[in-house]
């Protein structure tokens, strides 16, 4: 049983998104198991929430670049064990080049997932009587409507395999690199080496001590406060307790 809080602070806008990627695949994967329509409709909010960062960055470009630098990273340290995982990122690197265009766009090419994407800019927009077409698909069997959520989705599957693998170096690499601090009146600040590229924060606190951790910062210098929630309208307040908690600077 985890009896920790772990709390992320990506230090580049390119983790950012990859971490808030991975939020809603989680999500829709969650959602997708569900039976009710209720589940569903979460679902196709969820990828609807994929699409629209799809838009705006150019993903598949930002996570062969991230591959790459990580298959030279490896290659460079003398460990057999390394041999698999380069091979396994060069598969990653060729599917995704293999991809004509954006990814994902031909999703919008459905009608349905079209109007509910329309709609759904309006609050409780996506009702029966708005789209009866929606209602009918969310009234079918779960066998038809799983096939319709795995095929608007495939065309993401690669990239999430490779967004999952990215986060998992970062947050696995450089154990050494963990340290036991202690945030004095519920403040810590840390200072990063400018030679260093490092990509995430993390911080890890006993699930016992009542007090959440806001990051703040940037690449060279950040800051950590431990806050006690708020209770009723009174708005959260930094601890004046010292709160023990575990550290990791993530550099891959």
């Amino acid at each position: 049983m985890n009896t920790t809080i772990t709390y992320e602070f990506p230090l580049n806008e390119r983790i950012r998104v990859f971490i808030r990627l991975e939020q809603l695949f989680q999500q829709f994967v969650h959602f997708s198991a569900g039976a009710t329509a209720a589940d569903k409709r979460a679902a196709l909010n969820v990828l609807l929430d994929i699409i629209m960062i799809f838009k705006r960055n150019d993903l598949k470009s930002e996570v062969m670049k991230e591959l790459d630098r990580d298959a030279k990273i490896l290659s460079k340290m003398a460990d057999n064990q390394n041999v698999d995982i380069l091979l396994e990122l060069e598969q990653m690197s060729k599917k995704l080049h293999a991809v004509k265009g954006k990814i994902g766009t031909h999703v919008m090419q459905s009608d349905l997932f079209q109007s509910v994407a329309q709609r759904s800019a309006i609050p409780g927009g996506t009702c029966s009587f708005d789209l009866p077409e929606y209602h009918y698909w969310l009234e079918q069997d779960e066998a038809i409507r799983l096939k319709n959520l795995q095929q608007w989705s495939s065309p993401f599957d690669d990239i999430r395999i490779a967004i999952y693998s990215i986060l998992n170096f970062i947050r696995t690499s450089n154990s050494h690199s963990c340290s036991q601090e202690v945030a004095q009146a519920g403040f810590f600040q840390i200072a990063l080496d400018k030679d260093q590229s490092y990509q995430m924060l993390r911080v890890s606190v006993d699930k016992s001590i009542h007090c959440f951790a806001e990051i703040s910062g940037g690449k060279h210098r950040c800051s950590v406060r431990f806050m006690n929630p708020s209770v009723g309208d009174a708005r959260p307040v930094q601890s004046t307790d010292n709160i023990p908690f575990t550290l990791s600077c993530c550099l891959f």
